[in-house]
């Protein structure tokens, strides 16, 4: 597995455990990754992406809102939440990634750590936001 996939499942983990755990970001990330044996590239795209994405995270649910019509966020499966949310922050962020790589690895993530209907509900809650921001897969 490559070093963002391995990041971006570290991540998701990280967010995922402050949404049931309110700590800072630096003390969840620090738990997570304490708990792993991951090489210092992954450690550092990991630290990079929450920090990120919990710095953004009000434009971040901004953008969430707009493209999910019919789901309030906090009425969204926390794992899809926060694979959503990791996911518009790489598409948003300071060094946008490939929109079809990005979109790719969250219906990855959404699949293996959400429920069964969790790779299509965030393929469409993503895709929305693609579309709203103008992007090209």
């Amino acid at each position: 597995m490559g070093v963002r996939r391995r990041g971006r499942e570290a991540a998701l983990k990280i967010l995922y455990s402050m949404d049931l755990n309110p700590v800072s970001w630096k003390e969840a990330t620090q738990q997570i990754l304490d708990n792993g044996e991951l090489p210092d590239s992954v450690r550092e795209f990991t630290t990079e992406l929450v920090e990120e994405t919990v710095e953004r995270l009000e434009e971040i649910d901004d953008h969430i809102r707009k493209a999910s019509l019919k789901w309030e966020i906090s009425r969204m499966a926390a794992v899809d939440r926060n694979v959503i949310r990791l996911a518009v922050s790489e598409l948003t962020g300071k060094n946008p990634k490939p929109v079809r790589v990005v979109l790719n690895e969250a219906i990855e993530l959404a699949k293996k750590f959400g429920g069964e209907e969790s790779g299509t509900f965030v393929n469409g809650v993503l895709d929305r936001v693609r579309t709203d921001l103008g992007m090209e897969i």
